[in-house]
């Protein structure tokens, strides 16, 4: 799929940059905050020794995203965890452009809705640049996972980087993106 093909990008495009240039006083195009990257990742610590139940949830991962995701290793051993070094414990993926406009649309109109008792997410989980951070506690709301299929039930974090300087910025933007954020 083509950037250009993105049902998002394009609403970006003509709601989201006029919308931000006429709010925020901007007088070029490019200073308009936009969506740089998504990071999805998932720490699997719980099953780093079932082999098995380990590639299903990075499997999981590949199937929510599109892309092949990245396995994490242990950086160092700590006794206490039961933790050696070089071992995997977790999975990341980095999506961009088409991919990243594609996901976004998947969790904004797609999984976010299906979240139990739904009433939108914090505006709280910004980092003070402008950049988002998103928990979601089980996989099942995205429609490529199915509950026969699964063999616990696991979340994953999503960051949202964006190019805005300030929270501010930030959240005016993926609020008209469509993020639903709480009142």
């Amino acid at each position: 799929m083509k950037l250009t093909e993105s049902r998002l990008f394009n609403h970006y495009n003509t709601v989201v940059v006029p919308a931000m240039m006429k709010e925020h006083g901007y007088k070029n195009i490019n200073e308009v905050p936009k969506v740089v990257k998504v990071v999805v990742n998932r720490g699997l610590g719980d099953c780093k020794d079932n082999a098995q139940s380990f590639q299903k949830a990075v499997d999981e991962i590949a199937a929510i995203t599109g892309q092949k995701p990245l396995v994490t290793v242990a950086k160092k051993s700590i006794a206490n965890f039961k933790l050696r070094e070089g071992q995997k414990i977790g999975a990341k993926v980095t999506l961009r452009g088409a991919n990243m406009y594609a996901f976004l649309d998947k969790l904004i109109s797609v999984a976010l809705p299906r979240v139990r008792d739904f009433q939108g997410i914090s505006d709280k989980a910004f980092d003070g640049k402008g950049n988002y951070s998103l928990g979601l506690t089980e996989q099942l709301v995205f429609p490529e996972i199915s509950y026969e299929k699964i063999d616990k039930i696991r979340g994953l974090d999503i960051v949202i980087v964006t190019s805005a300087k300030t929270n501010e910025e930030g959240k005016s933007m993926l609020e008209k993106l469509g993020l639903p954020f709480k009142k």
